[in-house]
């Protein structure tokens, strides 16, 4: 990114409108935010206070709004430059001497075309240059980063060669499916024109999230036109189009609690006919589904014939895993690899018992002899967070899997009498849907610290 360029304009303007130049402090905020950096860390690369960075930051968006004649905040500071770029190059105005028509945020620095009388050279400067919007100011940053080149791999190619419309990336809580997403956006992202992420607990309602989405095709596609000028297309039009990457994370927050796994709750129901024409129409998009379950709909639609796709990811492998033990530093188990099966690969749940076993200095070997399950309290209130939203008869499932000491199959399971066939079955099903249950062949059970975990409600 040409950092240089962007840093001088935002000085002639905080000149213009106070009589001084940028300070260090304002300087490293408008650096860290084109950097995608948090306030947080900005803070503590420049050794002052958050506070003290957020005050200087809402100083800085007063007046670069004032003056740019739009709202700036932290979010949306990379597009507005690009806004301004672009509107500058258009009207062929020059700021002073600021050269920010060669600014590009993506990339490296975008050189204006040459104007010749030539016809090879108009022919060659007739395509459009590549403009990249995003809006991912609601992408976690990505911390400790754990291989997952397979799964990797294979969204990469959904997205990128097979053109997948619809994918869902689900796995039980602490799997590391959101740490996924932002890893192959961050790699992948600059393959579209456009590059989105959406939480939703900051975004529920269909409304809200079709709001901010369109607004962001909007604002770039009317940069020319007065605001009064400016009307919106359905969300639908947009997708057709541009070619957009577009997450949306918690997706789960979408779905009942209490019911059969991905049934959506009474004010979220347009999700359905949204996520229905993303499936039907013909679109250039890839929209990423990230959450405990899919929509109930999804796995139906899944197949090799579909643009439609779903990866259930499951736990690191062990030198992955490994890593995580060793960071803990728990370098003296003799057999790490049974305590990483123990606790399937799950980044979250190794942490934890590894933090309970570190913290109280318990001998990890001890407990691989008797085949000892940890549950710390954290690891239990994210146990329950998934439990609680189970229906009734999943529960009565799971207590009867609990029981059993090995797999068992559908016909074992019907001889209590207590659930009939087809409540058991679509309970199973459900079951699978959330990664609360294993399957091998034709036989189930609970993987071991579920079964501790239910063992013990």
């Amino acid at each position: 990114m040409n950092l240089k360029e962007v840093l001088t304009l935002a000085d002639h303007i905080v000149f213009e409108k106070t009589g001084q130049h940028l300070d260090d402090l304002q300087a490293a905020v408008l650096k860290g935010t084109l950097q995608r950096e948090t306030y947080k860390h900005i803070a503590k690369d420049f050794d002052c206070s958050e506070s003290s960075v957020r005050k200087v930051g809402a100083e800085l968006w007063e007046i670069l709004s004032k003056e740019l004649g739009e709202d700036i905040s932290k979010s949306n500071l990379r597009s507005a430059i690009e806004r301004l770029q672009v509107s500058l190059f258009s009207s062929n105005v020059a700021q002073d001497s600021v050269q920010i028509r060669n600014i590009n945020l993506c990339g490296e620095p975008r050189q204006p075309p040459d104007i010749s009388n030539s016809h090879n050279d108009e022919a060659s400067n007739s395509k459009p240059t590549k403009t990249l919007h995003q809006d991912l100011s609601e992408m976690p940053e990505l911390g400790n980063f754990f291989d997952r080149t397979p799964s990797l791999n294979t969204l990469t190619t959904w997205i990128l060669q097979q053109n997948c419309r619809l994918i869902t990336l689900t796995g039980i809580s602490g799997i590391g499916k959101t740490s996924l997403a932002v890893k192959l956006v961050q790699q992948i992202k600059d393959e579209f024109e456009y590059a989105a992420w959406y939480t939703l607990d900051e975004f529920p309602t269909i409304d809200k999230f079709q709001s901010n989405l369109t607004q962001l095709f909007s604002q770039s596609e009317n940069l020319d036109s007065s605001p009064t000028n400016q009307k919106r297309l359905p969300l639908i039009k947009y997708l057709q189009k541009h070619r957009c990457l577009i997450v949306l994370d918690d997706i789960h927050n979408l779905f009942c609690s209490g019911e059969l796994a991905g049934k959506y709750k009474p004010d979220y129901e347009e999700y359905r006919s949204l996520f229905k024409q993303i499936e039907k129409l013909s679109h250039p998009c890839c929209f990423l589904l990230v959450g405990w379950e899919p929509p109930k709909e999804v796995p139906q639609l899944t197949s090799e014939n579909t643009p439609i796709r779903t990866l259930q990811l499951t736990g690191l492998d062990t030198a992955a895993a490994g890593e995580i033990l060793r960071d803990k530093g728990l370098t003296e188990i003799d057999n790490c690899e049974a305590l990483i099966h123990r606790y399937q690969g799950n980044p979250l749940w190794l942490k934890s018992v590894a933090t309970l076993i570190q913290e109280l200095g318990i001998g990890a070997n001890d407990l691989l002899i008797d085949d000892t399950i940890l549950l710390p309290e954290d690891l239990k209130d994210v146990l329950q967070q998934q439990y609680d939203r189970t229906s009734e008869l999943e529960k009565q499932v799971m207590s009867l899997l609990a029981t059993e000491n090995q797999p068992i199959n559908v016909a074992n399971l019907l001889q209590n009498r207590q659930i009939s066939s087809s409540d058991l079955l679509n309970a199973l099903q459900s079951l699978s849907r959330r990664c609360w249950i294993e399957k091998q062949e034709s036989l189930y059970t609970l993987p071991p610290v579920l079964k501790q975990y239910i063992k013990g409600l």
